[in-house]
């Protein structure tokens, strides 16, 4: 008896260990990421062609067509993840079950059986080609609207493939660190994860309760519904600002409540699209994330910012609280065109005799937090992560290491893929970008060795922000930093300024999006030959619809982006461009040395960097002092510092939204709720995307385009119920609107 007890002893030690050995280290992964594959679906089919390359095209059309507009709409992957399911069970049923090509290595049957998840996981990714914008699209409309130069069509659609694709090189250097180890889970990625299970799992339905699928088709039917009144019959509740209507002539009163112009203390939007905007899904951000962007915001917004205006730093009174704009030093916008020579440089002279450009004070701080993003990341991954980084590299190519379950299968079903098909891509892209740079100099300003430091820059932080956003959903982003080194060291030119920008910046965000795409590949069990294959062919489709559907939009509107010469109704004002124009001018054409460097206004920004370098270390520390007390090491001061990075030209609104629906679901439902946040959580967050999706497009298809509006008091805009918010407070400051301190 003794000898059986002792046996099952043993037996159950080892099904432990097997469980231990098969759990994922996250458990948001464990509860939501099927650990089964089966090899044989195929993949590579007709239909997937058909439409993975229909949805990459739509999105890329649909997305470019409204990035100009004054809300900037995205349709997500998601939209068309959803729509394609009839389609694909159609296609099965009605498709001729017949191969063709037969004998030949082309050969293929355009109805292999019933439409899979892995089809659909493929067609997901061609969508998110599409759905994914092409950042250098916005060098276009600053050269051609805002500085009103000319610019050919060959080297703008050359900067514009080059910047998508040199991303694949990055990917493929880096992805054995941020693919295969199960601490790096991309939580973004588990809403399509658990759509795609909703969508393909036969579930059997619970007595009283709903499947998956059903509960998504009331999600997506609801929010479809609901979004005619934030869309269309009652804009307001897009930001109800209600402070402002507690002392509408107050300019204080609209400062602090204004959520689109504003501190936004108390607004709030009632509308998914307002929610969703710039942070991504509140659904998908894990709850030490939440708080570190919600400390972050709560700092920078209700305190740094009030501080520093009723303190008038840098004459801040003289410029509105909250704004982008670049302004003259008595508070009048200022004529950037005027300062131009006929070489596309600055004209010293004439620069010199109008005086130095002013920012608003928020915007300087936000530089700052820029600067102080940028060495915070540096020295969090090193401290943080600098040991597994380390041992990962040793390790890349020891297949003995522990290693993740879905790596497991991922190894043992399929081939990867060879590290040569990234490289060549690598070096091609670099030849093709050094060969413009000498080639079009004259368009494009960029020497050939400022190509090779931008890669350099790339090449370093790809892993130290991918380590990020695999593990906290947030994304600090590099463009400060790449404007400040080629503003340095190359001045007075705004192009060079912008496509060392793309390159250095966009490069690594293109890298971080093909790995975010592996790992979904990663959790779904798709070969990465065919998920590789995918992505390439999916990326040229996108720049060629992208690139064609902004040059349309340019030359059909008139006066595109351009407001003062716009109807004041107008949605063509463009406020991404815009921004990135006003970097331009502040890093390319000024130069950071007459900004903020010893010529410049704002030198004292560059403490910043000292201040990001510094706060990781004092949490490192805390956490070795205090090994029992685990949430000091959930501190992350990059994504602290980094939390307003998209402001502007995201809004107050968007961040008190998004932090209180995060906080609702990332903490009190998957708490207090857990069994219904695994199986409804990432179900409801693509249902209230697609709706609100389908929606928008309806609208603007039906009454949109035909000029169709609904004016009464529920459709006036933030602008209007808080007009006096960026108005001047300094004393004797004109401007049109507004009252004369």
């Amino acid at each position: 008896m003794a000898e059986i007890v002792e046996h099952s002893t043993g037996t159950m030690e080892i099904e432990e260990a097997v469980d231990e050995l098969d759990r994922c280290a996250v458990e948001e992964v464990e509860l939501t990421v099927p650990k089964t594959d089966d090899p044989m679906l195929p993949v590579l089919t007709f239909r997937m062609w058909v439409l993975g390359l229909a949805a990459c095209i739509i999105l890329s059309f649909v997305n470019q067509f409204f990035w100009y507009r004054q809300m900037p709409l995205t349709i997500t992957g998601i939209s068309a993840q959803i729509a394609v399911v009839p389609l694909g069970h159609l296609m099965a049923r009605v498709l001729p079950n017949k191969k063709y090509l037969e004998g030949s290595r082309w050969e293929f049957n355009m109805n292999p059986g019933p439409f899979n998840v892995k089809e659909h996981v493929m067609i997901t990714i061609f969508a998110n080609s599409g759905a994914g914008t092409v950042y250098a699209t916005h060098i276009l409309s600053a050269i051609k609207l805002y500085y009103k130069r000319s610019l050919p069509f060959l080297p703008a659609f050359l900067i514009m493939i080059t910047t998508q694709f040199l991303g694949f090189g990055w990917a493929g250097l880096f992805r054995k660190h941020l693919v295969e180890p199960g601490e790096m889970w991309w939580p973004s990625n588990l809403v399509q994860v658990s759509l795609f299970s909703a969508l393909h799992e036969k579930e059997k339905k619970k007595k009283g309760g709903m499947t998956r699928i059903q509960f998504f088709i009331i999600v997506l039917v609801t929010s479809f519904a609901y979004y005619i009144l934030p869309g269309y019959l009652f804009t307001m509740i897009t930001s109800i600002s209600w402070v402002c209507w507690l002392s509408p002539k107050s300019v204080l009163a609209n400062q602090l409540g204004s959520g689109e112009q504003g501190l936004g203390i108390g607004a709030i939007g009632i509308d998914w699209a307002t929610i969703g905007s710039y942070l991504g899904s509140p659904l998908a951000s894990p709850i030490f994330a939440t708080v570190n962007v919600t400390i972050g915001f709560v700092i920078i917004m209700y305190v740094a910012t009030p501080i520093c205006y009723w303190l008038n730093l840098y004459h801040a009174k003289t410029f509105p609280i909250f704004s982008s704009g670049l302004f003259m030093g008595n508070g009048s916008s200022y004529d950037v065109l005027s300062i131009i020579d006929n070489k596309f440089h600055l004209d010293r002279d004439i620069y010199a005799n109008t005086g130095p450009i002013h920012m608003s004070t928020f915007f300087a701080v936000t530089y700052g937090l820029g600067f102080a993003t940028l060495s915070a990341t540096i020295v969090h991954v090193l401290l943080f992560n600098g040991r597994d980084l380390w041992k990962q590299t040793r390790g890349a190519f020891n297949r003995n290491k522990k290693m993740d379950i879905h790596t497991r299968i991922m190894k043992k079903n399929y081939r990867e893929v060879p590290m040569w098909w990234f490289l060549v891509i690598l070096v091609l892209n670099i030849a093709l970008i050094v060969f413009i740079s000498v080639y079009y100099n004259a368009t494009v300003q960029l020497p050939w060795w400022g190509v090779l430091l931008a890669c350099a820059i790339a090449v370093f932080f790809t892993p130290l922000i991918g380590v990020i956003m695999a593990t906290t959903n947030q994304a600090p982003g590099l463009n400060v930093i790449t404007e400040y080194v080629i503003g340095y060291m190359y001045p007075e030119r705004p192009v060079a300024n912008m496509c060392f920008k793309v390159y250095g910046y966009i490069s690594m965000t293109q890298a971080l999006t093909f790995i975010q795409d592996f790992k979904l590949g990663h959790y779904m069990k798709i070969p990465p030959r065919s998920m590789y294959m995918a992505q390439v062919v999916g990326t040229l489709v996108a720049v060629l619809v992208y690139t064609g559907t902004a040059w349309w939009l340019m030359a059909d509107i008139p006066h595109l982006c351009d407001k003062s010469l716009l109807p004041d109704d107008s949605q063509w004002t463009c406020p991404m461009d815009h921004v990135f124009f006003d970097a331009s001018v502040i890093w390319g054409l000024v130069g950071p040395r007459r900004m903020f460097g010893d010529l410049g206004e704002y030198s004292a920004i560059n403490w910043f960097f000292l201040v990001g370098a510094v706060t990781p270390f004092f949490v490192w520390l805390a956490s070795k002092v205090f090994p029992a007390q685990k949430w000091i090491s959930n501190i992350h001061f990059p994504v602290i510092l980094g939390a307003t990075s998209m402001m502007p030209p995201a809004m107050a609104v968007n961040f008190t939204s998004w932090c209180i629906v995060a906080f609702i679901f990332g903490h009190f439902v998957f708490k207090y709720k857990r069994e219904w946040w695994t199986k409804y959580n990432y179900v409801l967050s693509g249902g209230l995307d697609a709706g609100t999706a389908f929606m928008t497009i309806l609208i603007f298809l039906a009454l949109g385009r035909s000029g169709i509006g609904l004016a009464w008091w529920g459709n006036a805009d933030d602008s209007t119920n808080c007009g006096l918010a960026s108005c001047p407070t300094a004393k004797g400051v004109i401007t049109q609107g507004c009252p004369v301190f």
